[in-house]
């Protein structure tokens, strides 16, 4: 690793470019770097991993049970408007046996396709209220008890849902909006924590590793979801996601700490490593946060806006693309698991790669922070926009259109190494609370993109036109969210994000 004479990505803009600067301090040169393998922070990584492969199952797990909780037969209000625009293949059940793909004594609902989208959307709600609280109080406390007691609360309620969905959906809706309000501190405190872990030219693989378990658990999760459906009924489905994330909080805290220096396992060498390269910016804030300056920062609304543009396509696809598979596509409850979780797959893979070769970048500095993070930005954006609209075209072909999604998450996996991991590059020290704020603007289309589903297919729910506008939709806010990063988003650090000391450095320089 060839570093120059120099000031780290973790200094104020006033020193120096933080564009053309490298990543690293001169001192750092003289310290030994930690290997990588078998690493305590690689260890943190692997398990955030499997932890957000939880998170994403308990999140999802109701999208595919929905198909079989709900009776589509029974409910006139969705029956007398099933049109089978699409036929049906042969090797497929017919849409009324399709709902009924699981063994026999399980209670269906006769829920409509609003109350769907309503009860797809209640989670949402709830992770709104949760994410700046938590990533303020992870950056002032530490995150590992944030995040660990985040997925065991939803883990615990995620047991109770076939009580609550029995008693009515509007119990079910409470329990998903808890649901949610439990999780929304996970991901601040994940970037509260890699803050303190994470040094400079290993931020993009460690982060966008650990962040890749939402992938992975949604590709695990969905087909996993459809299996469990079909041999053991829509309850174990709850049963099983539930006992999943207790397991793994048994682990979490067990093993992790909130930073290298209280760590009771970690080498002296790989303590001093990681210490000594993020240096101050790597120590918690104080009570008190530059608010204004965030408020006005244009290089943080950069962030929100090509964010929630992002997630909109994600959070459609994510609530509403078993539904498609099911009422246009008319796969049966395991085909439709199995298609529904290819996208993530691709994700996933493109995702832990855009990280390893952002970082690679960056290590030979062949490019600014500011252009890596656009380029991945725009490619995580504006090229799986095309083939969103794409799906919009592809009319009643299954194998077309699973297709095209799979090659638009596929591409959204290099966003990860962009703009999702941006706020720890703008002010690492309140890289929390930023991701607080980003993904409570980032979790609006949550809410909204399944009641727009809802609304765009509410009178012509197997109309293929009716689709195509949720498609079409997706891509073009997509498409505006990467040229938004592209003009206004940076890399550089900002100069409300600096810390006491080296206000004190720039004083005495």
């Amino acid at each position: 690793m060839a570093l120059q004479n120099g000031y780290s990505v973790n200094t104020t803009s006033d020193d120096q470019d933080s564009d053309t600067a490298p990543l690293l301090k001169k001192e750092v040169e003289e310290i030994t770097v930690s290997p990588k393998c078998c690493s305590v922070r690689c260890n943190l990584a692997v398990l955030m991993f499997f932890g957000f492969a939880v998170v994403y199952g308990l999140r999802v797990n109701l999208s595919v049970a929905m198909v079989a909780m709900v009776n589509y037969t029974g409910n006139e209000s969705i029956g007398s408007k099933i049109s089978n625009e699409c036929p049906v293949p042969n090797n497929t059940f017919d849409n009324s046996s399709q709902s009924s793909d699981q063994p026999d004594g399980f209670p269906k609902y006769a829920w409509s396709s609003t109350t769907q989208g309503m009860l797809l959307s209640a989670f949402f709600f709830g992770y709104l209220f949760t994410q700046i609280p938590g990533g303020y109080l992870s950056g002032r406390f530490g995150g590992s008890i944030f995040l660990g007691g985040g997925v065991l609360g939803t883990a615990v309620l995620t047991l109770l849902t076939p009580l609550s969905a029995q008693l009515g959906a509007n119990w079910l809706f409470a329990l998903r909006f808890l649901e949610g309000f439990g999780e929304g501190v996970t991901f601040p405190a994940m970037m509260a924590m890699w803050a303190r872990w994470a040094p400079p030219l290993e931020r993009s693989r460690l982060m966008t590793f650990s962040g890749a378990g939402s992938s992975f658990g949604a590709f695990v999760s969905l087909p996993l979801t459809g299996f469990i459906c079909h041999n053991l009924g829509w309850p174990a489905v709850f049963y099983f996601c539930g006992g999943a994330g207790c397991l793994w909080a048994v682990f979490w805290f067990i093993l992790v700490s909130d930073e290298p220096r209280s760590h009771p396992r970690i080498s002296d060498q790989e303590k001093n490593y990681i210490v000594t390269s993020i240096g101050p910016q790597g120590t918690a804030h104080g009570w008190s946060v530059p608010l204004r300056s965030m408020v006005f920062s244009v290089p943080l609304w950069a962030i929100i806006i090509s964010q929630m543009c992002s997630n909109w396509s994600y959070y459609t696809l994510l609530t509403s693309l078993p539904i498609y598979m099911d009422t246009v596509l008319h796969f049966n409850i395991q085909q439709n698991s199995f298609l529904s979780a290819l996208p993530y797959l691709g994700g996933w893979v493109f995702s832990v790669s855009s990280g390893v070769l952002a970082d690679s970048i960056l290590e030979r500095e062949a490019m600014s922070v500011t252009a890596v993070r656009k380029i991945f930005t725009f490619i995580g954006l504006f090229l799986p926009a095309i083939f969103l609209v794409a799906v919009g075209f592809s009319g009643c072909s299954g194998a077309l259109a699973v297709a095209f999604l799979t090659v638009s998450s596929a591409l959204g996996g290099f966003s990860a190494a962009g703009v999702f991991i941006n706020q720890i590059d703008i002010a690492p020290r309140y890289a929390g609370i930023l991701l607080g704020i980003t993904n409570t603007f980032g979790t609006v289309p949550g809410v909204v993109a399944p009641i727009v589903v809802g609304y765009l297919t509410t009178d012509k729910q197997h109309l293929v036109l009716g689709w195509n506008h949720v498609f079409w939709l997706s891509g073009a806010v997509s498409a505006f969210g990467a040229i938004f990063f592209v003009i206004f988003g940076t890399g550089k650090i900002q100069s409300w994000a600096g810390t006491d000391q080296e206000a004190e450095t720039d004083k005495r320089r």
